[in-house]
């Protein structure tokens, strides 16, 4: 009697069991993994060679490069259906610096994972945090040893870009292009968003590479048009900075996403 009465006992505290999984399914604990940004700055589908190739835009302007910087930052990741990821913004400030070949590519870790198809990020430091605002505290350091900060500390330049140019009877002039916010009025803040050839899949394991050409041409010549020759020195430049920020933000597209 005894036997029967514990098997029976044991038969209930198994059911019992089974209802309390029912009630509390177990949570698939969420994974992450990390994504590396390439940026590849190119003219011509070739890369930069700071110095000593030289290049010629569409008015005619032969110029060559002896240093080129810009600041990305505020990093999505993009889902089919339109759910975000997004990077920390207390680390998502980044200088890119054609001279500094390990700059080019960004890391990210802790990227939930998953399948994305869009990456969305800025070209600057946005209004909000300019010019020093609590979640660019980090990124101060970084940005004044490119010397990516204006010398009266008015905030951040987001694009710095200096070489020479010839046109006509003006040869090796100097040319300075440093585009930034200013003040209240001038937000030269780039959002940009950039389509993947195919799908980017984020897993714990794996550490997938994209591809971002970077079309620097493109500072002259885009959406609007730019002479050197009508303005070589273009730095707190209500005019010509926003003519300049609208061309950058059409310089970027994915080649190729590695996985």
């Amino acid at each position: 009697m005894k036997k029967i009465i514990y098997i029976l006992f044991a038969i209930v505290i198994s059911v019992l069991s089974c209802k309390d999984d029912d009630n509390n399914p177990i949570v698939p604990q969420e994974t992450f993994g990390t994504v590396v940004l390439d940026f590849k700055n190119t003219i011509n589908n070739q890369g930069i060679e700071l110095g000593t190739d030289s290049y010629t835009n569409q008015s005619n302007e032969e110029y060559t490069i002896s240093e080129l910087k810009y600041i990305i930052s505020n990093i999505v990741l993009i889902k089919a259906n339109g759910e975000e990821f997004v990077y920390p913004v207390d680390r998502s400030y980044f200088v890119i610096n054609e001279e500094v070949v390990a700059s080019q590519k960004i890391s990210l870790a802790d990227i939930s994972a998953g399948e994305y198809t869009k990456i969305k990020f800025g070209f600057g430091v946005e209004a909000a945090k300019y010019p020093f605002e609590s979640g660019t505290a980090d990124f101060i350091p970084t940005a004044e040893e490119n010397g990516m900060l204006w010398s009266w500390s008015a905030g951040y330049k987001f694009l710095k870009f200096e070489g020479k140019y010839t046109f006509g009877a003006n040869v090796d002039q100097d040319f300075v292009i440093h585009v930034g916010s200013h003040g209240a009025t001038l937000d030269n803040y780039q959002e940009i968003i950039v389509e993947l050839p195919n799908t980017l899949t984020i897993a714990e394991s794996s550490s997938p590479e994209v591809a971002i050409n970077v079309d620097i041409a493109k500072v002259f010549d885009s959406t609007n048009t730019h002479s050197l020759d009508k303005a070589s020195n273009v730095q707190v430049d209500p005019v010509n900075a926003p003519i300049i920020a609208k061309n950058i933000s059409t310089m970027f597209n994915v080649t190729s996403v590695t996985n």
